[in-house]
């Protein structure tokens, strides 16, 4: 197969859907000599916020001299971005390579037992173990669930570090649809051994993770209680145990960038109090305050002013509208808009109509899109409108500033049509 063939074979996995467990992955896993069992991971987990914090977490990694693998999801500008060496998408010829290992075995699993095919999530994520895991190893990998975290297929190895970055109601009608059922889930990253650094808000959720952390007699480390942020609105001072590092000025805006690049560095200052790393703080930091992520306020271009960000459920939207508010107060925000099935699109609507001026909305080429006049119907904004081509829309905007939102699938489709 050459890599076009490869990643259509990937791709064509998309039909068998979401299936929650990692039966199928411990079964395909163990045929492979379990090359999980290799690396050293990092297994950052949350309902919002795991991109950022992965990155913050490499970058900084990174300029401490170590070699960092990357799994995340899902791609913004190429496939290959979501198994990553040193901030740098594998080649094509290594995906290749990896599925003429993973297939054999995936077709095996079809033949051999009655646990049902591999989906597309549960190849990649192997291909990526099989990657760090016996191919090119790594000093570090971090690794990001894809959806909860006790049935995900990334939650078979055992991390040196795990990461709860939030807790929030999205992908309710796959892990429950309360604070405490979601919680439940995102707890199966909670392992015994291994130290939890943790950010929940809603009260419920934190009871609970409190609870198991509790039982499990495991190191917790909750934002609030053990990490300080003090945000100075674009600085922050950050504070863990006898630690305190100030004036961090991050090129992330918001405060949930504070709260993320704090759940990194306490992660990175645990793991050197731990003899498992040597960082030099003042390249630590300096890596820190560079990361950037694409596609989470992204400005692509300066006048107009156009913003991408892939706000995908209600908690990030409205973390967006809090961060716009803050940023650009006085600017005159036209919304463009788009999403997939399954969100709850009529609270993430309302919040984003607050800031908007003319509320867009559109569709974009993806099996789970949301039709344009599906969306339309659910806009309340006065001044609503229909966009069918989106990219002409974005390319001729002559307004004071662009908002694209909805899905992080939609930005990636925004991101390909202008690298085109």
């Amino acid at each position: 197969m050459n890599y076009l063939e490869s990643l259509y074979w990937i791709h064509e996995r998309y039909k068998f859907g979401i299936k929650p467990g990692v039966k199928r992955m411990e079964w395909m896993l163990e045929r492979l000599d379990n090359p999980q069992n290799n690396i050293k991971g990092i297994h950052v987990v949350g309902t919002n916020g795991k991109g950022s914090t992965v990155s913050y977490l490499k970058n900084a990694l990174l300029a401490n001299h170590y070699e960092v693998g990357t799994f995340t999801s899902p791609y913004i500008e190429t496939f290959n971005e979501r198994i990553s060496l040193n901030g740098k998408p594998i080649l094509d010829e290594e995906i290749v390579k990896l599925v003429e290992i993973v297939k054999p075995i995936s077709e095996q699993l079809d033949i051999e037992t009655d646990l049902g095919t591999a989906t597309e999530f549960e190849i990649i994520t192997m291909m990526m173990f099989v990657y760090f895991g016996q191919l090119r190893p790594v000093d570090f990998v971090i690794i990001e669930a894809g959806l909860g975290a006790k049935h995900d297929s990334t939650n078979v190895f055992t991390p040196v570090m795990s990461v709860l970055t939030s807790i929030g109601l999205d992908h309710t009608n796959i892990i429950g649809d309360t604070y405490v059922d979601i919680a439940r889930e995102k707890s199966g990253v909670i392992k015994v051994g291994v130290p939890l650094v943790y950010a929940v808000k809603n009260e419920e959720a934190k009871a609970f993770i409190n609870q198991v952390v509790a039982e499990k007699h495991i190191k917790g480390i909750k934002l609030g209680r053990d990490i300080q942020v003090v945000s100075n609105n674009n600085e922050f001072t950050f504070r863990y145990k006898d630690y305190e590092l100030e004036a961090i000025e991050l090129n992330m805006i918001g405060a949930h960038q504070q709260e993320n690049a704090a759940l990194a560095l306490a992660t990175l200052l645990e793991m050197y109090d731990r003899g498992m790393i040597l960082l030099n703080f003042n390249d630590t930091v300096k890596a820190i305050e560079d990361t950037t992520w694409t596609g989470r306020i992204e400005k692509i271009q300066e006048e107009p002013t156009i913003i991408l960000d892939g706000a995908h459920n209600l908690e990030s939207i409205e973390v967006l509208v809090q961060t716009m508010h803050q940023y650009y107060p006085d600017r005159k925000i036209d919304v463009l808009f788009s999403a997939i099935d399954g969100k709850p699109i009529g609270r993430m609507l309302k919040s984003l109509e607050e800031i908007s001026e003319h509320f867009y909305v559109t569709t974009f080429d993806f099996p789970k899109a949301l039709p344009l006049d599906t969306l339309y119907e659910s806009v309340e904004h006065d001044k609503r409108i229909k966009v069918k081509d989106y990219a002409n829309f974005i390319k001729n905007y002559d307004g004071d500033l662009l908002l694209v939102t909805g899905s992080l699938y939609f930005i990636s489709a925004v991101k390909d049509k202008f690298k085109k």
